[in-house]
C-alpha cells in the first residue's frame, strides 16, 4: 500500500507532466513544497516500486503504473470535490484543502458508491475533468482567457489558479462556470482586458486574472 506522501509525490509528477515535457528534482521540490535532497530520497523509492521512470540528473515520469495510481488519486480527489460543494454547501475555494485529506481513503467500494450518488459528474467544480474508473479523461478543448481577442465571446469553463484568493475574486467579480465573458477591449500596453461578464456593464480584468481564466467558444 502506497503512503500519503508517496500518492502526494505520484500526482505531483503527474500534474507537473501535463504543463512540462521535461520533471525535474526541482519541480517536484517547489511542488510539494520540500528539499530537493529529500525528493531525490523519495523518488529512489518510488522508482524502486516501479512507479517512475528516474535516472540522477535525467527527467522523471511515471510508469504505466505510476500513471494508473494518480488519476486514481485525482479522481478521489474530485470526486469529493464535488461531494463538497454540491452536497455539503462548501465554496469552491474551500474545497481543495479538504479534499487533499480525504483523496487518501483507500477503498474502492466507497469511490465508486461516491461517483454513482454524485451521478457520475464528468467534471469537478472548478471545470476540471473527473477521471472515470478506468482511468480515462473527457477533457474539454480550452484555451486561456488571455489569448481570446478583441469582439469574441466566450464561456467560462475551468481555471489553472486553484488557490483560496484567486477564486474568491473570481466571485467578487460574478465569475464562475459557465459565466459567458464577452471581450470588449484588449490593452495592448499590459493585455488587461475590458470585458462584460453575462451581459452586465464592462469592467476591466488584469492579464494575471485573463491568463488564468479556461474558457470555450460560445
Amino acid at each position: 500500500m502506497l503512503t500519503v506522501a508517496e500518492e502526494n509525490y505520484i500526482k505531483a509528477i503527474y500534474k507537473l507532466a501535463e504543463r512540462n515535457e521535461i520533471v525535474t528534482t526541482k519541480d517536484i521540490a517547489d511542488r510539494v513544497n520540500t528539499k530537493p535532497s529529500s525528493v531525490s530520497d523519495m523518488l529512489k523509492k518510488l522508482a524502486d516500486k516501479k512507479y517512475i521512470n528516474y535516472e540522477k540528473y535525467q527527467h522523471i515520469s511515471l510508469t504505466k503504473l505510476g500513471e494508473k495510481i494518480a488519476l486514481k488519486t485525482i479522481r478521489k480527489h474530485r470526486l469529493w470535490e464535488v461531494f463538497l460543494v454540491e452536497k455539503l454547501g462548501f465554496g469552491w475555494d474551500e474545497i481543495h484543502p479538504i479534499a487533499e485529506e480525504l483523496e487518501h481513503i483507500n477503498s474502492d467500494e466507497l469511490v465508486d458508491r461516491l461517483d454513482n450518488f454524485l451521478g457520475n459528474p464528468e467534471y469537478d467544480p472548478h471545470g476540471d475533468p473527473i477521471p472515470t474508473a478506468a482511468g480515462k479523461i473527457n477533457a474539454m478543448k480550452v484555451k486561456k482567457l488571455s489569448e481570446a481577442g478583441s469582439g469574441e465571446t466566450v464561456v467560462m469553463t475551468g481555471v489553472a489558479d486553484h488557490s483560496a484568493g484567486f477564486l474568491k475574486h473570481l466571485s467578487k467579480l460574478n465569475i464562475s462556470l459557465s459565466t459567458k465573458l464577452k471581450i470588449k477591449e484588449v490593452n495592448e500596453f499590459d493585455r488587461s482586458m475590458m470585458i462584460s461578464i453575462s451581459g452586465e456593464k464592462p469592467h476591466f480584468i488584469s492579464y494575471e486574472v485573463a491568463k488564468n481564466l479556461l474558457v470555450t467558444t460560445a
